[in-house]
């Protein structure tokens, strides 16, 4: 990770709020512990000097449950850069409600009900 990012990064997802490579790295590992098949494909990207703005779709499948079902989260990434052009701010906007908690069993009918009170 060190090519791609400054040591003092930041990441920060609806989970996780860290700072350095190695803690950066550990999310990630622990990304590959939870889920198999991940992949990201990025849709949409916007770029200039020092940051970048992604939107992306990440699928997967759950390692502990619904393993045969494909899961798809929808997203978007802000990167900002340092003169170096490492990343100094890795920043990871999903809704975890709906993307997430929804398609667990069990919390998702209680999440879609609350969802339909709110609104």
């Amino acid at each position: 990770l060190g090519l791609i990012y400054a040591p003092d990064a930041r990441f920060k997802d609806p989970f996780n709020d860290v700072q350095g490579t190695a803690a950066i790295q550990a999310i990630f590992e622990h990304m590959f512990v939870q889920v198999e098949n991940p992949r990201f494909t990025i849709t949409e990207r916007m770029l200039d000097q020092h940051q970048c703005f992604l939107t992306w779709e990440f699928r997967f499948n759950f390692k502990s449950f619904k393993q045969a079902q494909r899961q798809c989260i929808l997203g978007a990434t802000h990167l900002v850069l340092n003169d170096d052009g490492l990343i100094t701010l890795h920043r990871d906007y999903w809704d975890a409600a709906e993307e997430l908690y929804e398609k667990i069993p069990m919390l998702g009918g209680f999440m879609r009900w609350l969802k339909q009170r709110a609104g």
